[in-house]
């Protein structure tokens, strides 16, 4: 009897290191194409507040014409609209980009 109150003693850890949170969900990536626009509004947006600023031109998303007609199909005009806006504020807030944003590496093409 002594035996079967240490083996269970001793298994009880075992059992509930076993039952850590399984549960979650983080759902699937977002789709490549997505993400590209995304990146792409966030490079535009980045570079319209560059531009903005050394010509000292007062501070206006919505001035922009890749903002007002995004580059991109109709569906994804919100993610567009709303990466450049990010990094446009970005820009003017921070002064460096957030994230893997490279000045080296341009834009990718516009998409048609």
């Amino acid at each position: 009897m002594k035996k079967w109150i240490v083996l269970a003693v001793l298994a009880s850890p075992l059992l509930i290191a076993g039952c850590d949170d399984h549960s979650r969900y983080y759902g699937p990536p977002p789709p490549m194409a997505v993400d590209g626009i995304r990146q792409h509004g966030y490079h535009d947006g980045f570079e319209a507040a560059r531009r903005d600023v050394t010509q000292q031109r007062r501070p206006d998303v919505d001035r922009h014409p890749n903002f007002r007609n995004p580059p991109v199909p109709r569906p994804a005009v919100d993610d567009y609209r709303r990466a450049f806006r990010a990094g446009y504020d970005d820009f003017l807030h921070h002064s460096e980009p957030r994230g893997d944003y490279r000045q080296d590496v341009p834009p990718p093409p516009p998409y048609r």
